[in-house]
């Protein structure tokens, strides 16, 4: 049998750090171990119940049983637009500002590829979503880092950047609520951010995957609402987290047209767009009641509560997250970040993600999702106070 070569494109891809990290997690399950798995970043609730009684229905329609349209049903694309004036008070062009994608991902690792050249600069949050480098990779062009530190509230300072590096680059990538952090962007941020995109001719793609997810009574900013922002870019939204549809794989680019033209024109070649029942499904969810959203995040808030509370118990000194869900943790100084996940897999059955995983400047920290019930999180934390890694604080 002939074995065929990978093309220098498909060599040219990251290696999925996470991958063989999930190998060791399934081992020790395999094995027996009651595992606790805090790393993934996969959302444990159902789907809300009248999201899938309109799959059902929709799915009995012939319609649906067709191609549809190529770039999306009109109606959903409408609801979009709805659900921004509503959420955010942005209004958006549903024929010309919307795009449709098969969950965000995949306008996450597309976008470089509509708008960049070999050898172009893409500017990447660092620590930051793995699969930013993916779209890099594939569109052959060259990152440059910007660290977010805890000093600058996990938001990068464009000061850092060279001017070299600026003009050299064309697409910018920015997620707040923030994976891995857990951090949110201010206003004053994306003002900035907004002006720094029309001085030096920028795209800025805003990752809004956990849009929906703020603490504290704290609604995450759109970056569509800051004046100006649909002249320099688009924001990514994903049903996955906000209506626990992450195997839906629906979500959708909205902002600046051109952008919204170069994802559609690259998609025509690709897709022939979602199954149109669970376009119509995802129209329901963003169009219904949003009871339970707030259901989902009083939820979320909660566990964060008894994660943080409890760890800061057994004298981990640790911050709460202000979005997302996840939270980001020191390690102790004597351990890497994957030095500690082994540590805590193999003495504690527990499982977290190395900050190294998300980039160099994700080193010595760790992330943990909240992404199972208040007992786990509990026995969790009963585990690791059981290895007397952290001092108890003075009564």
């Amino acid at each position: 049998m002939i074995s065929f070569q990978k093309s220098d494109r498909l060599k040219s891809l990251p290696d999925q750090f996470f991958a063989s990290l999930a190998e060791k997690v399934n081992h020790a399950v395999n094995e027996g171990h009651d595992v606790i798995n805090l790393g993934q970043g996969n959302p444990d609730q159902p789907t809300p119940p009248h999201i899938v009684k309109k799959l059902n229905e929709a799915s009995k329609l012939p319609k649906n049983h067709k191609y549809p349209p190529f770039r999306g049903v009109v109606s959903f694309k409408e609801a979009i637009a709805t659900f921004y004036k509503r959420e955010y008070s942005v209004d958006l062009d549903p024929h010309s500002e919307v795009a449709v994608l098969f969950g965000g991902k995949s306008g996450l690792v597309e976008i470089p590829q509509c708008l960049l050249n070999p050898g172009d600069n893409v500017l990447v949050p660092d620590p930051g979503y793995p699969d930013y480098l993916s779209g890099v990779a594939l569109a052959e062009a060259h990152m440059v880092k910007m660290p977010l530190r805890k000093e600058n509230d996990f938001l990068p300072n464009y000061e850092e950047l060279s001017q070299a590096e600026i003009e050299q680059s064309k697409l910018m990538f920015l997620n707040y609520p923030n994976n891995p952090t857990g951090a949110i962007a201010s206003k004053k941020f994306f003002e900035e951010t907004v002006s720094f995109g029309k001085r030096n001719n920028i795209c800025v793609v805003h990752d809004f995957a956990y849009g929906a997810i703020g603490f504290d009574g704290q609604k995450p900013l759109s970056f569509l609402e800051i004046d100006g922002a649909k002249d320099v870019g688009i924001e990514i939204y994903t049903l996955s987290k906000t209506y626990n549809m992450a195997g839906w794989r629906v979500g959708f680019a909205v902002g600046n047209k051109s952008v919204i033209e170069s994802i559609n024109v690259f998609q025509d070649h690709l897709y022939v767009s979602i199954f149109g029942g669970i376009q119509e499904a995802a129209t329901q969810a963003l169009l219904s009641s949003q009871e339970c959203v707030k259901k989902l995040v009083d939820t979320y808030e909660e566990r964060r509560e008894v994660l943080v509370n409890g760890l800061i118990e057994i004298g981990w000194e640790v911050e709460a997250p202000k979005g997302s869900f996840f939270a980001w943790l020191k390690v102790p100084d004597e351990f890497t970040s994957k030095e500690f996940f082994h540590y805590l897999l193999k003495e504690a059955n527990v499982a977290v993600a190395p900050g190294i995983g998300f980039g160099e400047y994700g080193e010595g920290y760790v992330r943990v999702g909240l992404l199972t019930s208040k007992e786990r999180l509990k026995e969790a934390i009963k585990r690791i106070e059981n290895l007397k890694i952290f001092d108890k604080r003075d009564s």
